[in-house]
């Protein structure tokens, strides 16, 4: 496959800006790989295409506020520092994008808050636009974490053209998100609400966790045509023994595995054993998936709608089929869906 099979007319004006009044009433597209058929729904109508035994595999990953604004020494000029993640905790070591990059250099401290009271100081240049932060704080880890994270905005998308609001902190935000380490919420995991996690408790739709911290590398631009040449950002991951047995019980009972949202179907498919089915896994994954991809534990998926030239979209493509998806995104801008974190939902079966 070539990137730029992968390039569609996406009207600005579907990109969502705010989420939808409630979690679960996003609209959905159901898109059938066996028939082609396409069906026009609401969100929590998802339910009625799962049965008792079905199991929905969700990212508990946690978003933190990773966007925040210092002032240089001396010049005072504002920079835009955004937290990656935390390489050394006794020494409060964090990997970072700052901008406007060539106004930092190694050595240079930065002064955060209206008081001023949290600094940095740059020790290291790892990429054109990385640095590694030195945090200079006196009190214990978890009292720093506290104050660092005051300091910081929910880091929406670039395509979201607005400051982040307090509604943001909840609503980029997963109702079960638990373990803290993502700068991208798991944007399809973001439909569910409480009520629709009960009554898919209520049919007996299993309900299975497992953390894929997601990246800014969902976001970074290929540019490369032959796609056996990207390389994904590394992501870091989780899969238990506990939810492998599960899954793979339902697996063998031929009934469905549900992955919610691309980071899910990355992470299933990063913890494939040789016979088909999962296995227990604890690290790092870049596995990038585009078409054609052989799917053997996941039969199922949910995934928001998706930009031109993504990684995201590349791996609904893997798994619903070029031709089918590629038309489905036609559809959905025909009739108008709403794209993004905050926008619409796909159910592929």
């Amino acid at each position: 496959m070539k990137l730029s099979q992968f390039k569609f007319k996406l009207p600005e004006e579907l990109i969502a800006q705010e989420p939808a009044a409630q979690r679960d009433e996003s609209r959905l597209m159901v898109v059938n790989r066996q028939t082609g058929e396409i069906e026009h729904r609401i969100f929590k109508d998802v339910i009625g295409y799962f049965d008792e035994g079905d199991i929905f595999l969700f990212n508990d990953t946690l978003v933190f506020p990773a966007r925040l604004y210092g002032n240089k020494e001396k010049t005072g000029a504002r920079i835009e520092v955004f937290l990656l993640r935390e390489l050394n905790y006794e020494h409060k070591l964090w990997d970072v994008l700052v901008e406007p990059a060539r106004k930092i250099r190694i050595g240079n401290k930065l002064y955060f808050g209206d008081d001023e009271s949290m600094v940095a100081e740059v020790i290291d240049n790892t990429t054109s636009r990385g640095r590694t932060l030195r945090f200079l704080y006196d009190g214990s880890h978890e009292e720093f974490k506290a104050a660092l994270f005051r300091l910081g905005q929910t880091p929406l998308p670039d395509y979201i053209k607005r400051e982040p609001v307090e509604e943001d902190a909840d609503r980029y935000q997963c109702i079960f998100a638990r373990n803290e380490g993502a700068v991208v919420a798991p944007a399809a995991g973001l439909h569910f609400s409480r009520e629709l996690l009960k009554r898919m408790e209520i049919k007996g739709i299993e309900q299975g966790f497992i953390t894929v911290h997601s990246g800014l590398g969902n976001f970074r631009e290929i540019d490369v045509e032959d796609l056996t040449k990207h390389r994904m950002d590394s992501e870091q991951m989780e899969v238990t023994q506990a939810l492998v047995d599960r899954v793979n019980a339902v697996k063998d009972a031929e009934k469905r595995v549900c992955a919610v949202g691309t980071s899910v179907l990355r992470g299933i498919a990063s913890a494939v054993s040789m016979g088909g089915h999962m296995k227990t896994y604890s690290g790092w994954t870049n596995k990038f998936i585009f078409p054609p991809y052989d799917f053997t534990v996941t039969n199922a998926l949910v995934s928001n709608f998706h930009t031109p030239y993504s990684t995201m979209l590349m791996m609904v493509a893997a798994f619903g089929g070029y031709d089918l998806i590629m038309d489905a995104y036609q559809q959905a801008i025909k009739e108008k869906y709403r794209f993004g974190a905050y926008g619409d939902a796909m159910l592929v079966i």
